[in-house]
Order: C-alpha cells, then structure tokens, then sequence
C-alpha cells in the first residue's frame, strides 16, 4: 500500500489558479512598455509615412517600366528642346509590336553606334526608318526621303538640312536619326564610317520622347510633324 500521502486535488487547482492573475499582470505590464516605447510621432504620421512610402514605390515602377524623364544634354535639338528641358519618355512606346516612325523624338543608347564603349543616352529625331532612302539634299537644299523633299519646319532657325551630303539605304531594324539644330548637332551624318553606318538598331532605342515635363513654362507637347505623313514607303531595293 502507498503511504505516501496523496496532495488533494482542490489543492493543486487552487496553485493554479493563483498563478494565472500574477501571469495577467506581467502580460498587461509587458504591452504598456511597448506602448510606451513607440514613439509618439509615430503613432501620429503612421498612415501619412505609409502612403509616401508607396507613392515612392509606384513612382519607381512607372519610372522603370513605364514613363521615365531624361534631361537634355545639348543644344543639338534646338529649338524643340533646350539644354535642361526634361522630356517625358514613354517606354512602352515600341513595344507589344510597335516600332519608331519618320518624325518620332527619340532617346536611344548610342553605345556600339554613337560611341564605341560606355552607352550613353541620346535624344534625336527620326529621319529614315529600315529600307527608306535618306540623301541630301536636292537643289532647293531640302533632304529627300525615298525620292520626296522633305519640309523641315522644325529645324532651328538659319539652320540648313545638312551641310555634309549623304545618300544611305537605312539597313532594316535600324533608324537615321538628327538633331533639329543641324549646325550643332552629331548625329547620323558624323557616323557614317562607323559600324552601322550612322543609323542606330531600334533595339537600342529606350522610348518616345512625348512632352516636355520641366521647367514647366516650357511644357509642350512633342508631336510628329505633318510633313512625314507625305513620305511615300520604299520602292525597290534602294528606296
């Protein structure tokens, strides 16, 4: 038989139960020091730091993905755009089956076509696209694309065409590209002896320039000139 004498079942409940309170007490005691270790401000511009912190986050995605500013550099396109205007570029421009037309603005990396080592980003317009035939100049000085003059009205004034004269096959996936400020401009014409030709693949453009975003004076919208409509396709194999 055990004489070992057996502790009454009351008994080890009402152990229990005394030590739940104490446990209850810490438990209220531990949430109010976390309480107070949040810091006031924080309670009171939560919501506000929230809402910045994902306006920063969709403003990355669109700028990445989507529409992305680029400052201008030169003067080469003068006087759609001035040294320090920021342009608006549309990434998704060309993409999804679309490709650069005769009269888009344009920022494109130049690396392994404007410059050989160390991309850098360019904005120009598009003269010829893959099979036209860019060539200058006719008699009153104006460049032919695939035989029709074209009417620059966009050029800066007392600006000629080109002072250089060219007559390229634009190779298909490839763009000739100039700046509306010719005479301050390297463009297309400076690279014809290097690989390419001058023209650049369309692989490397980044987007459409669209508006300029800033200053805000200058804002404007960056639209293809009519007279690219009247260039006619290319016919044969030179345009």
């Amino acid at each position: 038989m055990n004489t070992e004498a057996a502790v009454p079942e009351r008994d080890r409940s009402s152990a229990a139960d005394e030590a739940e309170p104490e446990e209850r007490s810490r438990s209220v005691v531990l949430r109010a020091a976390l309480a107070r270790s949040v810091p006031l401000w924080w309670a009171e511009w939560r919501r506000t730091i929230l809402l910045a912190l994902a306006a920063v986050a969709a403003l990355l995605l669109v700028s990445t993905f989507v529409v992305q500013p680029f400052q201008v550099p030169s003067g080469s396109m003068e006087g759609t755009l001035r040294i320090g205007d920021r342009v608006l570029v549309d990434k998704l421009a060309y993409r999804f089956g679309g490709t650069p037309r005769r009269g888009d603005v344009i920022v494109f990396d130049g690396e392994g076509s404007f410059t050989q080592g160390g991309g850098t980003d360019f904005v120009k317009r598009v003269i010829g696209v893959g099979g036209d035939r860019v060539t200058c100049c006719d008699p009153q000085g104006r460049l032919l694309v695939n035989g029709h003059p074209l009417e620059e009205t966009y050029l800066y004034p007392g600006d000629t065409p080109s002072r250089v004269p060219f007559d390229i096959v634009v190779p298909d996936g490839r763009l000739w590209v100039m700046g509306d400020h010719r005479d301050d401009s390297r463009d297309s014409r400076d690279h014809l002896g290097d690989p390419g030709g001058g023209t650049v693949p369309v692989g490397k453009v980044i987007g459409r320039a669209f508006a300029i975003g800033w200053p805000v004076g200058h804002w404007t919208r960056l639209r293809r000139p009519a007279a690219f409509a009247a260039i006619p396709a290319p016919a044969g194999a030179h345009g």
